[in-house]
């Protein structure tokens, strides 16, 4: 996981010194430790702890680029314990206080044994500012898997340190078209943010659970 973290800031870096010249670029990391990885309602590290970071490279014209990873734990036979994702896109406003984003994110598993697991999506997503508010939604493709996902969230801001969001999504083709839920708050406290926030969907056999995770900013 280093080798792959050194090898996304390095990259990072050449680009951010060729795009100078023309625009204004920014690097910023992240890193967070969370009882449990949760994507789209489900458990990415069967409810247990799970270690993430991420750097990303913003453009004051609009375009970014970055990558993620996660220890994860499937209980399957492909023996990965690593997520990687890598991603880029563009982003603007428009009209008051409305946004859109759209991209491509790539999902990498490098130490499964099953190479299938790996797979891509693009997107297009939609953001309105209502002062304190924010409300956005979103459309996730995967060519691969013919899998077509939306998701919407609502996030009010009580004040500069703490705010509270809801969301839900839905995989509108695929993965039995199931719906997830997640509710919780993030409070921000000498620059860790602490989030605490419950996960539900209704698929068969789903478990509800409540999931802490304290991250930073780099």
């Amino acid at each position: 996981m280093r080798n792959l973290f050194s090898a996304s800031v390095i990259a990072l870096a050449a680009i951010a010194t060729t795009a100078t010249a023309t625009a204004e670029v920014e690097l910023s990391g992240n890193v967070a430790l969370t009882t449990d990885y949760h994507w789209r309602g489900v458990s990415q590290s069967n409810q247990d702890l799970a270690l993430q970071g991420g750097f990303d490279l913003a453009t004051d014209a609009g375009f970014y680029a970055g990558t993620w990873a996660s220890t994860i734990d499937f209980l399957d036979d492909t023996d990965s314990n690593l997520e990687v994702d890598f991603y880029a896109g563009y982003g603007g406003e428009f009209g008051e206080g409305f946004g859109f984003d759209v991209g491509a994110i790539y999902y990498a598993y490098p130490d499964s044994d099953d190479g299938d697991l790996d797979f891509y999506e693009v997107y297009a997503g939609l953001s309105k500012s209502m002062g304190v508010a924010d409300i956005s939604g979103m459309l996730s493709y995967d060519p691969d898997n013919e899998t077509l996902y939306a998701n919407a969230d609502l996030g009010v801001a009580f004040s500069d340190s703490f705010g509270a969001s809801v969301g839900v999504g839905s995989y509108l083709d695929g993965f039995d078209e199931y719906t997830n839920y997640n509710i919780g708050g993030t409070y921000s406290v000498s620059g860790f943010d602490l989030d605490l926030r419950w996960y539900d969907n209704d698929a068969d056999g789903a478990e509800d659970n409540i999931v802490f995770t304290i991250g930073r900013s780099l």
